[in-house]
């Protein structure tokens, strides 16, 4: 045991952990049975969690390097709480980098090296009074995560130091406890040799952000506890076998063991006769994120003198993950992983984060039909876990371990001085991260693959890590992408796993003889506006059995929450607090905004995710089960039929479909629901009967939809109108209406219904949207930013007018800047009823770039602001990302249909659109029709250009007006990747190509 601490342990790669307890099992155990069978709070742990004396110093010679000395008086330091993160408590700065070092460019520094002119120390002091339960025991203190490396003193008296920000460190605090007040003090610094090893695509924090607690142990105590709950190859036969590494001052005279069921009854019990024991089990209930089946294993400990001494509670799930003809197999069953990474992320306090949060993530994945996480890239805290075990959900634990920037310099492969590599002085410190991460999760039956971390290239390091994994726990696979780079070290992975490869390269792979299962660790960046074409991978789930899912990037946007110059809150990204460098809004990728409610593009999700998928028409529905172990006994379906948008029948269908099987029911739909025209959507929704831990009853789970129509007479349009040609206006004028055409604007200038003004600012031509985060990516200002120049003015070249009986009809030709031979007409046909119709034709010209989009865009003033969609929704969606929207009536206003992303961009589009109603709130207004095929349409408080010059929503104008914009198309959102990856072909819009859409506007 060192009992001098040493500065220079910092940036000594040997040096990673001094004193500390070697890594054991996340288990809580009791000192009565009955408090264990309730899993009460363990009284054997003390809290240190609250408020501390805190010291900060921007470097180590500006800290006070005596303040854990007992005399040191620290009584007007500042106070801080733990857990908590310095930078977000009003000390130092909050720094957002994803693949490079955050001294880059500022310190000249190789590995081992750190920069120590900018390394901050936080110095915290606690004092505590022994509980009375802990006199004259062992004690012990446990520091759940501290970043990025910490020394430990107690009395003065110096206790130890550790590396690894995000697995636990634990000390022996037993021969420096006094009676009276204990002066505990640790010094935190946020730059250490790991700081090399954790340059992960997140904020740098640095500081106690994880629990710490003091705790004891009974006289014989199981120190670690290794609980294997495994399958034979029948998987109706369970056998449970449990090791226990004992500590104590004596030796137990007896071990028992009983395993109840999930209703509390006792199945098997087992008296052990040394520190393990083994129980068989007969058609044991198996675990799996379907049905997370978990029996509760009581372990015993008594003493020489028979008296129990502690009781252990441990929740233990049957399972067996295996790969069997090449493909993964749970529990007999090819296994498809719908999945998503997720950081730990609060926007108030970043990766402190609550059991709440991990609820409010655990239900919200649930719901949303994923069923798979990556801890991406560190080990979380043991309570999700157990949330895991208990919800169901896949996991697949990373170590944390990340080295991108030491590797990868702008997306270019340039490893000349890649850590860890092959360089044998970084085998020990990776592989510390390793142990501790196993040996605190090894019992969590959720945990199916092991990862060796992550981007951190390849070599006989990491190559030993994967050796390590198999080598303690067969029962797992093992997980490592950075082997694409170096496909030597192939064997330190069980499966192909790749980063965004695009769903070609995917099927190139699963088509040319593989030899691994394959999964995508990470696709479908979902940065801002994004997710288009992810049907594309989930199509392949069935078409390759060696095709096993893959991970979203990632579940939750890593905002922090700040307040712009007039006091309000906004979400605030890299470069927001002045920390240079950064990488400003790369860290917004999330399903889920970073105050944790849900984007639009989780709709998509949860449809793409269904393992129930439904595919009705009028005779019937065709249900298939795709779930492994999983009935739909616990899923209400209803066959739903809407005209126009209207339900008009519904019924409830009573079956049963066996997992991966398929049933077809028929349905009978009385005639008379079917007999009037207009456009027909049968609908098929798949509900929960009861509640459920993760949703209440009635949550819909799937949907499935139908479109037909049932032709009829068109009605004729009555009234006359009175054609107006002034010198510079054209009037047409009907009974309670009026259109008037500007000749000098090029446009429609107004239009009254009853005397109300219905134009704020004239329609015209659109061609360029605000730029999404994977249009930068793909430089789209760059490639296509001539559009934005033809949105901004063009030339109106002839206006013609024609008069018939009931209509007249006002053409704008219009030429444009960027192409001699390109043209747009824009022509409104006025009817009698004041209805309009308005028909947009360009005529294509060679040698332009792809056309964001093709619209018109026009304002009214901001009391229109209450919509009504009958289109594809609820929420937004575009022509590559609306598989998951249903065709429906839906309500929101102008201000809502904005979606959130940290950065302005593109958002709020419908496709599919037959019908949009603009309302002021008192019913007046008017309406948008689609007159042959649907539209897209968008209404915003803001124009593309607006929103294209904005970097933060508190940017943008006080709401003046409501935007309207009405598309034959817009090209799709895409989302392969966010720096560089198109759009893919099919959802672009080709320049050379003549285009024509038309709609009609009425009054509501």
């Amino acid at each position: 045991m060192k009992s001098i601490s040493n500065i220079e342990w910092l940036s000594d790669l040997d040096v990673f952990a001094v004193n500390r307890v070697p890594a054991h099992s996340d288990h809580v155990y009791f000192e009565t049975m009955e408090e264990a069978k309730r899993n009460a709070p363990m009284k054997l742990r003390y809290s240190l969690n609250g408020s501390w004396k805190f010291h900060y110093a921007v470097n180590p010679d500006s800290r006070p390097a005596t303040f854990f000395e007992p005399n040191f008086n620290c009584a007007n330091w500042d106070d801080i709480t733990v857990p908590g993160h310095i930078q977000l408590q009003g000390y130092g700065t909050p720094q957002y980098v994803n693949t490079m070092y955050p001294w880059d460019g500022i310190s000249e520094v190789r590995p081992p090296e750190i920069p120590m002119d900018r390394n901050a120390v936080g110095s915290y002091v606690k004092t505590f009074m022994l509980p009375a339960n802990m006199e004259h025991k062992p004690v012990y203190i446990s520091f759940q995560g501290v970043e990025s490396a910490f020394y430990v003193w107690l009395n003065g008296q110096f206790v130890g130091y550790s590396e690894d920000s995000f697995t636990p460190a634990e000390f022996d605090l037993s021969s420096f406890i006094i009676e009276g007040e204990n002066k505990l003090a640790v010094e935190v610094y946020q730059r250490s040799t790991g700081s090399w090893l954790e340059d992960q695509d997140f904020w740098r924090f640095s500081g106690i952000f994880r629990d710490v607690y003091l705790y004891t142990v009974p006289e014989i105590h199981v120190a670690d506890l290794d609980v294997r709950a495994t399958l034979d190859d029948t998987y109706t036969k369970g056998t449970l076998s449990a090791a226990l590494k004992l500590v104590g001052s004596s030796v137990p005279s007896k071990i028992t063991a009983e395993l109840l069921d999930a209703q509390g009854n006792v199945v098997a019990t087992q008296e052990a006769e040394s520190a393990a024991f083994t129980i068989e089990l007969d058609q044991p209930e198996l675990w799996s994120a379907e049905s997370p089946y978990l029996y509760k294993l009581l372990i015993a400990v008594y003493n020489e003198a028979g008296q129990l001494v502690e009781a252990i509670p441990h929740r233990v799930g049957f399972r067996r993950f295996e790969i069997k003809n090449k493909m993964m197999h749970l529990n007999g069953k090819r296994i498809v992983f719908k999945g998503v990474n997720r950081h730990e992320f609060n926007c108030y306090t970043g990766r402190t984060i609550t059991k709440e949060d991990m609820l409010w993530d655990i239900q919200t994945m649930k719901q949303n039909n994923i069923n798979a996480v990556r801890t991406s890239h560190y080990p979380n805290q043991t309570e999700w876990y157990e949330l895991c075990d208990e919800y169901g959900l896949y996991v697949i634990d990373e170590m944390n371990l990340e080295t991108h920037g030491s590797w990868q310099k702008m997306g270019v492969v340039e490893p000349s001085w890649n850590i860890p590599g092959n360089k044998p002085e970084w085998q020990e410190i990776v592989m510390d991260r390793a142990i501790s991460m196993y040996e605190r999760d090894k019992n969590h039956p959720s945990i199916l693959i092991w990862s060796c971390g992550n981007e951190s290239y390849g070599g006989e390091v990491i190559l030993n890590v994967s050796r390590y994994f198999k080598s303690v726990d067969p029962d797992r696979l093992v997980h490592y992408e950075g082997v694409f780079y170096t496909p030597e070290y192939r064997e330190t992975s069980d499966m192909e796993t790749r980063m965004y490869a695009k769903p070609a390269d995917i099927e190139k792979y699963l088509t040319e003889n593989p030899d691994k299962p394959y999964i995508s660790c990470e696709y479908m960046h979902a940065m801002g506006n994004s997710l288009g074409g992810m049907y594309k991978y989930t199509d392949l789930e069935q078409k390759y059995p060696m095709y096993q899912g893959g991970f979203i990037w990632d579940f939750i946007d890593q905002a922090l929450a700040k307040k712009d110059r007039y006091g309000k809150e906004f979400l605030a990204y890299g470069g927001d607090f002045d920390d240079r460098p950064t990488d400003y809004w790369f860290c917004g990728n999330g399903l889920v905004y970073a105050d944790r409610t849900i984007t639009p593009k989780m709709q998509e999700v949860k449809y793409l995710y269904q393992t129930i998928k439904l595919y009705p028409d009028t005779s019937g529905v065709l249900i298939q089960n795709e779930n492994l172990f999983t009935d739909t006994s616990n899923y209400a379906f209803f066959y739903v039929v809407l005209l126009e948008g209207q339900e008009v029948y519904r019924v409830q269908l009573e079956v049963n479909v066996k997992p991966q099987s398929e049933k077809r029911i028929a349905v009978h739909i009385p005639k008379e629901y079917l007999t009037a025209s207009g456009e027909y959507c049968i609908q098929v929704i798949c509900q929960l009967k009861e509640k459920q831990l993760w949703a209440e009853a009635g949550h819909e789970m799937a949907f499935g939809q139908y479109i037909f129509s049932v032709q009829g007479e068109q009605p004729n349009i009555q009234g006359e109108v009175r054609v107006v040609q002034g010198d510079v206006n054209i009037g047409v004028h009907g009974r309670d209406f009026s259109a008037i055409f500007s000749k000098q604007v090029g446009s429609l200038v107004s239009l009254k219904y009853d005397g109300k003004e219905m134009i704020a600012i004239p329609p015209a031509p659109l061609f360029w949207r605000a730029t999404t985060d994977n249009d930068k990516g793909f430089g789209q200002a760059y490639q296509s930013g001539i559009w934005y120049a033809a949105s901004l003015a063009r030339k109106c070249v002839h206006v013609e007018v024609t008069e018939e009986n009931e209509t007249a009809t006002v053409a704008f030709t219009y030429k444009l800047s960027i192409s001699e031979a390109a043209e747009v007409k824009v022509q409104y046909t006025v009817a009698g009823d004041g209805s309009i119709h308005v028909k947009s034709s360009y005529r294509g010209a060679p040698n332009l770039p792809q056309m964001p989009t093709f619209a018109l865009s026009f304002k009214t003033i901001a009391d229109y602001d209450q919509l009504e969609w009958y289109a594809l929704g609820p929420c937004e969606n575009y022509s590559d990302r609306s598989k998951g929207a249903k065709l429906g009536i839906f309500t929101n206003t102008v201000t809502d249909n904005v979606a959130h992303y940290i950065k302005p961009q593109e958002s709020g589009n419908r496709t599919g659109v037959r019908r949009l109603c603009i309302r002021n709130k008192q019913g007046q207004g008017i309406k948008i029709i689609a007159t042959s095929e649907p539209l897209e349409c968008n209404a915003s408080p803001y124009t593309a250009l607006e929103l294209e010059n904005a970097y933060h929503m508190y940017e943008l104008p006080n709401r003046h007006y409501s935007v309207i914009t009405v598309a034959g198309k817009q090209m799709g959102v895409g989302g392969d990747d966010s720096w560089g990856a198109p759009v893919h072909d099919e959802y672009l819009i080709p320049a050379d190509q003549d285009l024509e859409f038309e709609f009609k506007i009425e009054r509501v």
